[in-house]
């Protein structure tokens, strides 16, 4: 279907078409007021008209790209970089026709919620596209979007061949150019430039990499937390159980002063006593010497 471009003249209203909704052109666009913008933007449609839907791939396709975005949200909000990932969103580039890819990213934009992406309302394009391929058309993802995302201009774009157990990277050399370079594995190891991470299958599982250390999953990071929380409790625990022993160590050593001093108290007690005696018997001895003197 034709787009409605070629008809529009200054002045007149820019109309979606229902069946084949579009971003206006970036000459319309860039004749159109900021109120005209706003209007287009907001009657653009965030649901597939029923021509460009694509029937559900089950939970293997639903799990991999939602896991995919929990995964990456994650990363960059605990390392504080701005990127905003979504999945199925759709895309509006200038008179092109609609597009959701999987899972997209775009960096150093904000990261509230959208229901679509128009590239000229953002004043950017996507910087990375992901594709999982589980029973749907392998030619529109290994072959029309590896077209069609590099002449709109993609950074990198990856397709993760749940099916085949396959992950397939593209990579445009430079910023101008529209066609893209496969991306060469280094030890299963597919660089994202885009991403400044790793992806490499797992099992059945598409998962990004930092280095060689794996960016964990929500599960992951749970039980990784429940299990710092549970050395804490015990460390906690050690040490108030050493602290408890010190007390009564503490107590006892109090308990043996108090009874060293009453000892003490007692023996200064006798010692005068015996002074005491002492010094009357002596007195007693004075008194009869001098007696048998008188005698």
């Amino acid at each position: 279907m034709s787009s409605p471009s070629s008809s529009w003249t200054p002045g007149s209203a820019w109309t979606v078409d229902p069946d084949d909704p579009r971003a206006p052109p970036e000459d319309v666009w860039d004749a159109l007021t900021p109120a005209e913008r706003k209007r287009i933007v907001d009657s653009l449609p965030s649901e597939f008209p029923f021509s460009e839907a694509q029937p559900p791939e089950g939970d293997a396709h639903f799990k991999a790209k939602t896991a995919t975005r929990e995964v990456l949200d994650g990363y960059f909000a605990r390392v504080g970089r701005l990127v905003y990932v979504a999945c199925e969103l759709p895309i509006y580039y200038p008179d092109e026709r609609l597009f959701a890819p999987d899972v997209l990213a775009v960096v150093d934009v904000a990261t509230h919620e959208r229901k679509s992406w128009v590239v000229k309302d953002e004043g950017k394009g996507l910087d990375l596209a992901i594709e999982v391929l589980v029973s749907g058309k392998r030619r529109k993802d290994l072959e029309d979007n590896v077209a069609r995302y590099a002449r709109l201009g993609i950074a990198e774009y990856f397709v993760f061949d749940r099916a085949r157990l396959r992950l397939h990277g593209y990579r445009l050399p430079q910023s101008t150019a529209r066609v893209y370079q496969p991306i060469v594995p280094q030890g299963g190891f597919y660089a994202s430039r885009v991403l400044g991470l790793d992806l490499r299958l797992e099992g059945t599982r598409q998962r990004f990499f930092h280095g060689a250390a794996a960016i964990p999953d929500a599960s992951e990071l749970i039980t990784s937390l429940e299990k710092m929380v549970d050395e804490v409790e015990l460390r906690i625990a050690a040490a108030e159980e050493r602290a408890q022993v010190a007390d009564e160590q503490v107590r006892a050593a109090e308990e043996q002063a108090r009874a060293a001093e009453e000892q003490a108290r007692s023996a200064t007690a006798h010692a005068s006593e015996v002074e005491r005696r002492l010094a009357d018997a002596l007195a007693q001895i004075a008194r009869l010497e001098a007696e048998r003197s008188r005698g």
